[in-house]
């Protein structure tokens, strides 16, 4: 009947019920103003740094003069150049070595599930956080009063500065573990030893050892600096050939030195995929080589590879015969320990002085302490601290807006074309080749000394690291939002501005911040050859003996560095 109410239905509205509000997380909202006043701090130092188009245009005019004056590289003859690579790497292996040991106990006690309590652990997570927030250099100068000059301070403080970053991958390994073999273990009456030995090594054994020969490409490149506090090796030659402003030579030697690490490169990718089954990543350009050759080798022997049966693989599980694969880790293994000892036998060291190191460490402590400001003032010195923090933060906010172009441009689902994606990653592989303290002494001796330098080094060297997490992070995504947009015609770019980036854009936060950190320690180490901050006044601290203001500047860096790890560690954690 037309005009007649329609009956009300019993708990139903004529209105529709707004939608339910979820409610505010106050420590997102505190991580998003503290990201976003961290970006306009960024913003302001890099405006304050002076860096120009036009003042870099112009330089190229210094750059030119700079590489005629300095005319053909050279070399030095072949012995020396085979007992310098020797040399150099003898102490990065040994020192990596060093901190591969020590690093097992420390994680020990830093994972959670195998702590003997909370104090053990806050007492591992400490080591961890400190011995990688302390520089090398400032352990190096430490270790050269301790010891004689040579190889010896260079091991020490590589192997102490490393255990940081490995310890503390290592604790998180044990903590992801299968609790289970473990347990096994624990109920036949095992013992700690033993639970830990067969019960849990074996499940972060791979991992350990990769991140071991990842840690050991960052100390070759790192060791470069060391030399300019008297560490043996290649960057000891390399200074001492800038300091007597023979730049031929000492650009043969960075050549040197870069053909040196793409080598490593190649060789830690050619271990871990031969000895632990890891198949490269392209995250390297070792990586990159690896990939390729495993590739050929795979459509090579494709025709010819049959799948065992289940009862072929329980035999040769009980027989254990010596197949291809175990003969060639057990090679590996033992070309291990061969390089390992003669990487020590070459580093030739004075094995008395650990002996009689005990006797040096008061006299030692006693230079260091207490902390004294020198013949500066306390402004200039936390000038320079502000000025490294400036350094580190215009370098991040560079890097971060090219890694989005390189590094999306470098994704698989973002790239146009195959073409482009992979030369786009053959990019970040060669600029991740190039130490950043090499860098940084070329814009220094073409642009002079200052921050731009430093700036410039740290940013292009930051490119092939969060470029590439930018573009494995792209590649990550779930492509289901990707594929809805495009089935209703959205353009390329709308795709990408509204399913790829927001779901990458957490991890995006987390490298971004994981650069920062990263930058702040390299700032004080590129202000020892000149581009800035306050590795300036550590040098010449270091070089007049005033080591009480070393103590104060290592305090001050080493508050710095917690407390921006610690932010840093809030913010991914909120966004993660």
């Amino acid at each position: 009947m037309t005009g007649s109410p329609i009956p009300a239905v019993a708990g139903r509205s004529d209105t529709a019920a707004p939608a339910p509000r979820h409610p505010v997380a106050l420590d997102r909202v505190a991580a998003g103003i503290s990201l976003t006043a961290l970006v306009v701090v960024a913003i302001v130092a890099l405006g304050n740094s002076g860096i120009s188009i036009t003042s870099f245009f112009d330089s190229q005019d210094n750059a030119a003069r700079f590489f005629h004056r300095v005319g053909a590289l050279t070399f030095p003859d072949l012995p020396e150049t085979v007992h310098l690579v020797g040399l150099t790497v003898g102490l990065v292996l040994t020192g990596t070595l060093l901190a591969a040991v020590l690093s097992v106990p420390v994680a020990y006690l830093a994972a959670s599930n195998t702590t003997p309590g909370p104090g053990w652990r806050a007492v591992g997570r400490f080591i961890s956080v400190m011995t990688r927030a302390v520089p090398d250099v400032v352990l190096a100068m430490v270790f050269a009063l301790i010891f004689s000059l040579g190889t010896l301070p260079g091991i020490c403080a590589i192997g102490i500065h490393s255990v940081g970053m490995i310890s503390k991958l290592f604790a998180d390994a044990i903590e992801q573990i299968d609790e289970g073999p473990r347990r096994a273990i624990r109920a036949v009456g095992g013992s700690t030893v033993q639970q830990f030995v067969s019960g849990i090594l074996p499940q972060v054994l791979p991992s350990w050892v990769a991140t071991v020969l990842h840690r050991n490409d960052i100390n070759l490149r790192g060791s470069v600096v060391l030399g300019y506090v008297g560490v043996a090796g290649l960057g000891l030659a390399m200074s001492q050939s800038f300091q007597e402003l023979a730049y031929g030579e000492g650009l043969g030697y960075a050549v040197i030195i870069f053909a040196l690490c793409v080598v490593m490169e190649i060789v830690s990718s050619t271990v871990r995929s031969s000895m632990l089954g890891i198949v490269p990543t392209r995250r390297t350009m070792g990586d990159w080589v690896v990939r390729t050759v495993i590739r050929g080798r795979a459509a090579a022997t494709t025709s010819t590879t049959t799948v065992p049966s289940r009862s072929a693989e329980l035999a040769t599980a009980l027989r254990r015969p010596w197949t291809r694969e175990r003969i060639r880790n057990t090679v590996w293994l033992w070309l291990a320990v061969v390089i390992a000892i003669g990487g020590v036998l070459v580093c030739d060291i004075q094995w008395g002085d650990i002996l009689t190191v005990w006797a040096h460490i008061p006299e030692t402590a006693a230079k260091f302490w207490p902390p004294s400001w020198g013949a500066y003032d306390a402004g200039i010195i936390f000038g320079a601290v502000g000025q490294t923090i400036a350094i580190a933060l215009s370098a991040t906010l560079l890097s971060l807006v090219l890694s989005l172009v390189i590094g999306s441009l470098a994704a698989r689902n973002v790239a146009p074309s195959p073409v482009v994606r992979h030369t786009f990653r053959f990019v970040l592989l060669i600029i991740r080749g190039i130490p950043e303290l090499i860098l940084a002494i070329l814009l220094i001796i073409i642009s002079g000394l200052g921050p731009q330098a430093g700036i410039i080094a740290l940013a292009f060297g930051g490119i092939g690291l969060l470029g590439k997490l930018i573009a494995d992070s792209l590649e990550e995504v779930n492509p289901g939002p990707e594929r809805a947009l495009r089935a209703t015609g959205a353009s390329r770019w709308q795709v990408f501005s509204s399913a790829t980036v927001p779901q990458g854009a957490p991890a995006m936060i987390g490298h971004s911040l994981y650069l920062l950190d990263t930058n702040l320690r390299a700032a004080t180490i590129l202000g020892i050859v000149g581009g800035g901050g306050v590795g300036y006044y550590l040098l010449n601290a270091s070089q007049a003996s005033v080591y009480q203001l070393v103590t104060s500047i290592t305090l001050l860096t080493l508050v710095t560095v917690v407390v921006v790890e610690a932010l840093a560690v809030w913010i991914r954690r909120v966004f993660r």
